[in-house]
């Protein structure tokens, strides 16, 4: 059972040799499974695709770099009220910049960070995306190219507010709980 790691009680599934293999590289990385991967053990086949999709978008090689694909997740899931990706992605941001506040000023109101025009022009679409993604227009995308983005970054960009969007609804849905160690990591 998931249990503690979600208000849901769904039995476990048998893992797989190739899925236990990607938890020991989680606690060999991390210190740590996340409890979001471990709130999936119900269904290898979902537990896939949230992490074949979430690997692709927070650790490939876009042009967005892994801090600002990790400030999008905390500008979206502090919209959101998502805990569990504000704690996670929080610490990440935290860990990521080197900055023991930025995470929590991004959660709290990314608009007093004191960001540079990119980084804000790019949580500017995010939390627009996200608060109202029927207001989305061209002098929204335009906005972004002003300040350096190409057509393909704007994709990018989308696409981890989209998926941080998906995510925090599931995790209010199941209230998933953060792991513990994410609240002191990079402190």
């Amino acid at each position: 059972m998931t249990s503690g790691v979600t208000a849901l009680n769904i039995p476990v599934s048998e893992l797989s040799d190739e899925t236990r293999s990607y938890f020991d590289k989680c606690r060999e990385k991390l210190g740590l499974v996340p409890n979001v991967l471990t709130a999936y053990t119900f269904d290898e086949k979902k537990l896939r695709a949230f992490t074949d999709m979430y690997n692709d978008l927070m650790l490939g090689d876009p042009a967005l770099s892994k801090l600002e694909r990790e400030m999008i997740a905390v500008a979206v899931s502090s919209v959101n009220h998502c805990y569990y990706c504000l704690a996670a992605h929080g610490a990440a941001v935290r860990q990521l910049s080197g900055d023991p506040m930025l995470g929590e000023m991004i959660a709290m109101n990314y608009r007093a960070a004191g960001l540079e025009p990119r980084r804000k022009a790019m949580l500017d679409f995010a939390v627009k995306l996200t608060e109202h993604p029927d207001k989305i227009e061209e002098a929204d995308r335009q906005a972004l190219r002003e300040v350096g983005f190409s057509d393909r970054d704007i994709w990018d960009i989308a696409s981890v507010a989209g998926f941080f969007n998906m995510s925090n609804r599931v995790a209010a849905a199941v209230d998933m709980r953060p792991n513990d160690e994410y609240h002191a990591m990079a402190r």
